[in-house]
């Protein structure tokens, strides 16, 4: 079993200018200055947006040879741009899921099933995520263990999460 770390969240800095602020390709030079241990690393990572005490995730992405080869890359600093614009307060932050290192790289079918995870959890907290692939919801649901509506669940309903270990109805 392939079994991932979390890193994060740390903020990303993010240049200031007279009307806004935007990440640069420096900027990821300079999260990876400050955290060089995870820069030769791979895995997947999240960009969020945090305010008001919460994190709400905007983006998913992974990185099948290094963090810091792939996650600033112009496409994800337009994604990381499209946040700030999009949001008039908070701060970016990012999220690094490690794949654990050794011998040889960690199988890549591994590193895009978690990103297909990470993206339907991002789905389902956040259905603006700015992803394009991977954003369909799937077409199921547990009537109060998953992919629900509010309400309280049926005794039947949260006995089955108990024992599955589901944490949330969302």
């Amino acid at each position: 079993m392939v079994e991932f770390t979390i890193e994060g969240p740390f903020d990303v800095p993010v240049y200031k200018g007279k009307n806004g602020r935007i990440v640069r390709a420096e900027e990821g030079e300079t999260l990876f200055d400050h955290h060089p241990n995870l820069a030769s690393k791979r895995g997947c990572y999240v960009f969020g947006m945090r305010s008001g005490g919460g994190i709400t995730p905007t983006y998913v992405g992974k990185a099948t040879r290094t963090f810091k080869g792939e996650c600033f890359t112009a496409h994800k600093l337009g994604k990381a741009n499209e946040t700030l614009v999009d949001t008039e307060r908070g701060t970016l932050v990012i999220f690094f899921v490690v794949a654990p290192s050794g011998r040889g790289r960690p199988a890549e079918k591994k590193i895009e099933l978690l990103e297909h995870f990470l993206i339907q959890a991002g789905v389902a907290v956040n259905p603006s995520i700015l992803n394009v692939k991977g954003t369909k919801q799937e077409e199921w649901s547990i009537k109060g263990v998953l992919r629900t509506r509010r309400g309280r669940p049926t005794y039947r309903a949260s006995a089955f999460r108990s024992a599955m270990r589901i944490q949330s109805a969302a």
